[in-house]
């Protein structure tokens, strides 16, 4: 019989590892680990605030088990010429033709994902617009919605404005950008020049609060006319409408005691 033990197994080294799913994500999404999916190769991104928990619940606790979630809240940085997408080697893509035609009024062009966003400022949207539907290289016939976004931490620039428009003439979509601070919540009603605007300008009114000048008659959509606030806002209280059953009372979210 041989008297040689066996080796000794080589003594794995422990590795700092978040202690729960949230710290993981927490850590996923920490500004150094920021996904490059939000820019394209090259592009900074831009920090404009901080998010914490899931449901931005204060005071009486998150309920939901995300209470420690923080999260920045990231946006994609100004893209570089040639915007592409290419045409051929050494050209340039279509992307580069539409920038063109809508110089010198474009503040910042964004590639995110393959798709391309001109942010402009809010005094140039009528000219932008009707440059986009009635100049032949262009010919963006359709405005298929209108959309809006809050972001408290982008000082001066806090709510914005996101128009989607469609060439049926080349099978092409891009979206515009307008932003305005939260004391001038003021952008140009688009329905003079794209009717299909109308409604979607009233939702966007109704949810976040920005105000269409020119609009034929801004009122709500979704809410009643009396209801207070903007509900999609970010600073805009959780809320909800206490629920009876069966003699059993639920409160609202935000009234609910902490679990964690």
């Amino acid at each position: 019989m041989s008297d040689d033990k066996p080796a000794d197994k080589p003594v794995e080294k422990p590795v700092d590892k978040p202690e729960t799913a949230v710290e993981q994500r927490a850590t996923d999404q920490s500004p150094e680990n920021a996904p490059e999916a939000l820019g394209e190769p090259g592009v900074e991104i831009r920090a404009v605030g901080e998010r914490r928990g899931m449901f931005g619940v204060e005071g009486s606790g998150d309920t939901s088990g995300y209470g420690g979630l923080v999260a920045p809240v990231v946006l994609p940085g100004a893209a570089q010429r040639p915007y592409g997408p290419s045409t051929g080697s050494g050209g340039t893509g279509w992307f580069d033709g539409v920038a063109d035609r809508l110089d010198p009024r474009i503040e910042q062009v964004v590639i995110h994902r393959g798709e391309i966003t001109f942010h402009v400022r809010r005094e140039h949207l009528l000219e932008v617009a009707r440059k986009l539907r009635d100049d032949p290289d262009l010919r963006f016939e359709l405005l298929s919605g209108v959309s809006g976004v809050h972001y408290p931490g982008d000082a001066g620039r806090e709510l914005h404005a996101v128009y989607h428009f469609m060439s049926f003439t080349w099978n092409r979509r891009i979206r515009v950008e307008v932003s305005a601070p939260d004391a001038d919540p003021h952008v140009p009603s688009l329905v003079p020049i794209y009717p299909a605007a109308d409604w979607h300008e009233r939702e966007t009114w109704d949810m976040f609060g920005l105000q269409f000048d020119g609009h034929p008659a801004l009122t709500r959509i979704l809410m009643p006319d009396d209801w207070p606030g903007h509900p999609q806002r970010k600073d805009y209280p959780l809320g909800g409408i206490p629920v009876e059953y069966k003699g059993a009372s639920v409160p609202p979210p935000d009234q609910r005691r902490s679990y964690n």
